[in-house]
């Protein structure tokens, strides 16, 4: 199985209308950059976007929100997008907003074939409306699905052409559990090198959860908030 594609357009030719897309990164750190670029020039339309950010106005899946192209956004944190917050206050946006640690193991439970599990987080809040919940022990907790979505797109360090991916320091967040979920997974990386050449020790996600995989450009790598000490 070839897995090298030549760009991200290529990788993504075959997401379309109403696809459910898990995207990994943090805040602005380890995004896939190239993939949501492509996903703006290909304009695909009615996404569900699953990511821990909405990233910001000018940049990441905020590009995708300013171009009408996600129906709906399920993240944990979305505190920097303007565009976010007016097309949610206008109901243009449907948003689920979730505990980051559910979000999490939402995304782990799907790579791992649970279909459900309980989490204490969000009981006797918004988060628990419509939910199942159970008594373990004298305490409530709520019953939250894996998730369950077409494509994963995921940003790496380093990746090999067989699929192997080794993330970098924060980028190592989301990425190696929503690489592992999705039905396709496409990773876009910043090295490619040849099968072999990365430590087996140092690979985080294993080739098999990759379906697809190219070098990507212009990398931007952007600070989503600079904080600085006063010079003493």
């Amino acid at each position: 199985m070839n897995k090298v594609f030549a760009n991200a357009a290529e990788a993504i030719h075959d997401i379309k209308d109403g696809d459910v897309l898990m995207l990994g990164g943090f805040g602005l750190c380890g995004i896939p950059e190239n993939c949501i670029s492509a996903l703006v020039q290909k304009g695909v339309k009615e996404l569900t976007c699953i990511s821990n950010n909405a990233g910001v106005d000018d940049f990441g899946i905020g590009l995708l929100l300013n171009s009408k192209q996600v129906k709906k956004m399920v993240s944990s944190y979305v505190g920097e997008n303007e565009e976010f917050e007016r097309q949610l206050l206008s109901g243009e946006l449907e948003v689920e907003l979730i505990p980051q640690g559910t979000l999490a193991e939402r995304c782990r439970a799907a790579g791992a074939g649970i279909p459900a599990f309980f989490t204490p987080a969000g009981v006797g809040t918004e988060v628990a409306e419509g939910k199942e919940s159970r008594l373990f022990n004298g305490k409530t907790y709520l019953m939250e699905y894996a998730f369950d979505s077409n494509f994963a797109i995921v940003k790496a360090w380093k990746g090999d052409t067989h699929g192997n991916l080794m993330f970098k320091e924060t980028a190592r967040n989301f990425n190696p559990m929503m690489a592992m979920a999705g039905k396709i997974t496409i990773a876009e990386v910043e090295e490619l090198v040849p099968a072999g050449e990365l430590d087996p020790d140092q690979i985080h996600t294993p080739g098999i959860f990759v379906h697809r995989i190219f070098e990507g450009v212009n990398y931007e790598k952007r600070i989503e908030q600079r904080t600085t000490s006063p010079r003493s």
